[in-house]
């Protein structure tokens, strides 16, 4: 067993969009005056691990499939045969075991004895985000092959991720936090809406009807610029609601990198070249995070 065959199955450059969600939950309860150092790192690596779990089973279920066959960018290490499919099930079942493990000790930290119904809750919330991690590619009703992987990203990403962080802190939701959960999910629906664009024509050939094929490529741009330029303004919605300092602006830098991506994108007739792109908004998804964050606590 090679371990760097793992990591690189594990796309580690996909976490720093997937923690993006977390950032904005734990900054946004923290300018409320609720933190706990505890909850954030553990909600971080919780969130890490359903990251990991959903990369490892996208490279077991695709390549089984056969959909990895002929993609675009990164190569799949099921599809390539560098992992037995045998051996990526064992690895989804420990990383799966290592994060419900995480999960128990972030909900025990952030509910105690007293909580109990809450605790139940979020439990439930873990198991339906590994479940979800992997139904993505795997089985026979796999979403993300009818085209529902947009829907789940959106919700995972950015609802669950942000409101459920916040609460972990707070114990309450004000519907203020709904807004930046939003701009994440719509940024992480994104960077989906891109992956699919460049992979549309070998989607197609496998029968994977993510959205892009179902629209077609001229509608997935369109659909491309309302996801970003939507998060845009709902952030400003929130900051115009919450609006004490210039600082909560900062996160408008994020939109720098992210309004010349919408030009590339328009420009675009090769969908290959998007590849290039898909690190472009993961990143600034991310620096949106940290900058949104930042500008509620300077």
């Amino acid at each position: 067993m090679d371990l760097k065959n793992y990591i690189q199955a594990a796309r580690l450059r996909t976490l720093p969009l997937s923690v993006s969600g977390i950032i904005v939950g734990s900054f946004v309860a923290a300018s409320e005056g609720f933190f706990n150092w505890i909850i954030c790192v553990l909600a971080l690596l919780t969130t890490i691990g359903f990251q990991i779990i959903s990369n490892f089973a996208n490279d077991y279920g695709d390549g089984i499939k056969g959909a990895d066959d002929n993609r675009v960018g990164e190569k799949r290490l099921v599809a390539s045969g560098v992992i037995s499919p045998e051996q990526m099930k064992f690895v989804i079942i420990i990383t799966t075991v290592v994060t419900l493990i995480i999960a128990l000790l972030l909900i025990y930290v952030a509910f105690g004895k007293d909580n109990f119904g809450f605790s139940l809750f979020f439990l439930g919330l873990g198991i339906a985000s590994i479940i979800a991690a992997i139904k993505y590619t795997v089985g026979k009703s796999a979403y993300g092959y009818s085209g529902f992987g947009d829907f789940f990203v959106f919700v995972f990403f950015g609802l669950l991720s942000v409101v459920g962080s916040y609460f972990l802190f707070t114990k309450q939701v004000n519907f203020t936090v709904f807004l930046p959960s939003f701009s994440i999910g719509l940024l992480s629906t994104a960077v989906l809406n891109l992956n699919n664009m460049r992979d549309r024509i070998n989607d197609a050939k496998v029968n994977k009807n993510t959205l892009v094929v179902k629209i077609g490529s001229e509608f997935a741009k369109y659909y491309h610029y309302y996801l970003i330029i939507a998060s845009f303004l709902f952030a400003i919605l929130y900051v115009a609601i919450k609006f004490e300092n210039p600082f909560q602006f900062l996160f408008v830098i994020a939109y720098f990198p992210l309004s010349k991506h919408l030009l590339f994108v328009s420009k675009n007739v090769d969908e290959a070249a998007l590849d290039g792109e898909l690190k472009k908004v993961a990143l600034s998804t991310f620096l949106f995070g940290i900058l949104f964050g930042l500008g509620l606590v300077l």
